[in-house]
Formats: structure tokens, C-alpha cells, sequence
């Protein structure tokens, strides 16, 4: 993570049920980026949702975490205690410990859940997404809310690499699949978010902003969606 700062990122996404936030506070520590420069996001996992759980469990991480915000928090996985939950997620922000406020893995049925009992609407909604799971509904749903979509697992846990228009796509840019796939959730308005341990890949994967995929190749990307998970189905999990 200290080698990603000094290459440049500076969104930082974990979450309680990683187990990694103390790692990350080090390594933030250690780091010479200054902390109001690195955007930290964690998430309240299931297990402590409701209202004092949750500040209780949001304390906690901002404690492994050594500061005293956090940029955005989230709600990891939908549950039945999520509306309890956000309003504890809304004082905290009124409380101005964190500075904008959301959930994650959060399908249509679970936002038309949340919304009418809101007085601030989720800011973001991180989701599964990538060229085999768009969800063009839930996009414009969130669009229509003015929620800001970002993606997890954007490079299906190396999967793009089986997709012959990505193999395709990348030869004709000469790019990597990454580069192509990230690009492309860029160009689609999508925060994005990839994972890797591997120093080369995460110096590649921030090299995106030097080329454009045309309108046609955007399209063909987008005409790749099958509903595909490589994760979860939030209708069906409970972490």
C-alpha cells in the first residue's frame, strides 16, 4: 500500500471484515502522503449494523485505522438492520466524522428499502462491475438518485483475460486487458477500484488516462453483459 501512494493512487478502500485496517493505518503512517491528500474508505461489516453497533464498530475502525475520519463509510452488504444503521451512518456524518456517506452491494429492491426512511441519500453505492455484470438498471436507477456508482472487483478476478474482444481491444490500443476494462469503467462515469499486489500491475493499471476507446468499441464492451458474478449475489448472502 505505501509503494501505491508513493506511485501516485490515493483512494484507499478497506472495510472491518477485511482484518486489514490496522495494516493500512501503518502503512499510512508510514507513508510520506499527507492524510487529508489519501481518500480512506472502510465499511461497518453486517455482524455489528444497528445503530450503536455500528457507531461502536465505526470507532473501532477509526481506531486500527489511527485517524479521526474517514472519507467515506459504507454499509458492506445489505441487511434488515440497514435502516438503523444509516441513521447511525447519518449523526456520524452530521458529527462531521466522515465526509460523505454510502452503501455497498445495494440492488434496486434494497435502496427502494432504505431511500424513504433517509434524510441524506446514500453518495455512493460500490458494487460488483465489470464487462459480464453491468446492471444497466441499477446505474440508471442510481444515476436517477444522484448515487455515485463504484465498482469492485473490475477485472473479475482475472477473468478478463478469457474475453476475446478485451484480448482484442487490448492489441488494437496496445494496452493490457486491465488498462482496457479500467479505461472503460472510466469512460462509463464508474469509480473504480482494482486490486493487485503486484507492483508492476499497480503502476499499469494507473497508466489509463494517456488514450480514449472509441464509441463503437464502448458499445461492444457493453453489449458483453450477461449477468455474470464472480461474487456474492446480495440477494442471497449474508456476511
Amino acid at each position: 500500500m505505501v509503494k501505491a501512494l508513493e506511485i501516485g493512487y490515493r483512494h484507499i478502500d478497506t472495510a472491518s471484515a477485511y482484518g486489514n485496517e490496522e495494516a493500512i493505518g501503518k502503512g499510512i503512517k508510514k507513508s510520506t502522503v499527507p492524510r487529508e491528500e489519501i481518500f480512506l474508505v472502510s465499511k461497518v461489516a453486517n455482524p455489528d449494523q444497528g445503530y450503536d453497533s455500528t457507531i461502536k464498530s465505526f470507532n473501532e475502525s477509526l481506531e486500527r485505522l489511527q485517524t479521526d475520519y474517514l472519507d467515506l463509510y459504507l454499509i458492506h452488504w445489505p441487511k434488515e438492520l440497514s435502516n438503523e444503521t444509516w441513521k447511525a451512518f447519518e449523526y456520524l456524518y452530521e458529527e462531521k466524522k466522515i465526509r460523505a456517506i454510502g452503501v455497498s452491494n445495494f440492488l434496486i429492491n434494497h435502496l427502494e428499502d432504505l431511500l424513504p426512511n433517509t434524510k441524506i441519500t446514500p453518495m455512493v453505492n460500490q458494487v460488483e462491475f465489470h464487462p459480464y455484470l453491468i446492471q444497466p438498471e441499477l446505474l440508471d436507477y442510481c444515476n436517477k438518485k444522484n448515487i455515485k456508482i463504484e465498482a469492485w472487483s473490475p477485472l473479475m478476478k482475472g477473468e478478463i483475460l478469457n474475453i476475446d474482444l478485451i484480448d482484442k481491444l487490448a492489441k488494437k490500443y496496445n494496452k493490457t486487458h486491465a488498462q482496457i476494462v479500467l479505461r472503460w469503467n472510466i469512460q462509463m462515469g464508474i469509480i473504480t477500484i482494482p486490486k493487485s499486489a503486484n507492483i508492476d500491475r499497480i503502476k499499469s493499471n494507473l497508466e489509463i488516462f494517456d488514450f480514449e476507446l472509441s464509441k463503437e468499441d464502448m458499445l461492444s464492451i457493453n453489449k458483453l453483459d450477461r449477468g455474470y458474478r464472480v461474487g456474492p449475489d446480495p440477494n442471497n448472502f449474508d456476511f
